[in-house]
């Protein structure tokens, strides 16, 4: 039995996030390794920016790995996903406060990632997420003192056909209804002067 475009195309995530997680994470140790031996003390700033980089590659991965990777049923923890928001918006202006209480299907989380990565978009100087759980039904509801919509883009949550133009930087918009389709939901939209809602 073959398997969907969709489902190719989060197997190839996972398997680049799977192969790119340990030699960043043997930077990593190698960075521990220079800090316990205290031969990294006197060389200033630039291990520092070599850590620092390695972190935000590290989070970016894992965050990718949720959002683009293979889904499941298995139950992802609040405190793994809190920890995996927390660290990827560290160095951003977004803040992102994760609802959900209990352990959440990795399908979900995924459906929840794909639609804070659109949420961003829309919001370039910062601003707020709040993710929510009711009855299953998850939104996202992202508020900021200034929005930037592109049309064409949230066109796509709606239902339109994505074009051959679409930049990699905006893939969200055209794979999150796509998986939504998959777990038998509907993305919808809602655009103020100062918030944005994504509800599926």
């Amino acid at each position: 039995m073959g398997h969907s475009t969709v489902n190719l195309a989060a197997l190839i995530g996972s398997r680049i996030c799977h192969d790119l997680i340990s030699p960043i994470g043997a930077i990593n140790n190698g960075l521990e390794l220079l800090g316990m031996t205290g031969a990294a003390a006197n060389e200033g700033p630039e291990l520092d920016l070599i850590s620092e980089s390695v972190d935000n590659a590290s989070a970016r991965i894992r965050f990718f790995r949720v959002a683009y990777g293979a889904s499941s049923d298995q139950e992802i923890g609040r405190s793994e996903i809190v920890s995996v928001l927390n660290d990827v918006m560290r160095s951003s202006r977004m803040k992102v406060a994760w609802g959900p209480l209990d352990a959440q299907p990795r399908s979900k989380v995924r459906l929840a990632f794909l639609a804070i990565q659109c949420a961003e978009t829309a919001m370039p100087y910062g601003g707020r997420l709040e993710v929510t759980c009711t009855d299953g039904k998850w939104m996202i509801h992202g508020k900021a003192d200034k929005l930037n919509i592109d049309t064409a883009l949230w066109r796509l949550l709606d239902g339109a056909d994505a074009e051959d133009s679409l930049a990699p930087a905006h893939v969200q918009f055209a794979l999150l209804p796509a998986v939504a389709q998959d777990e038998n939901r509907t993305p919808v939209t809602s655009i103020g002067d100062q918030d944005i809602k994504i509800s599926f």
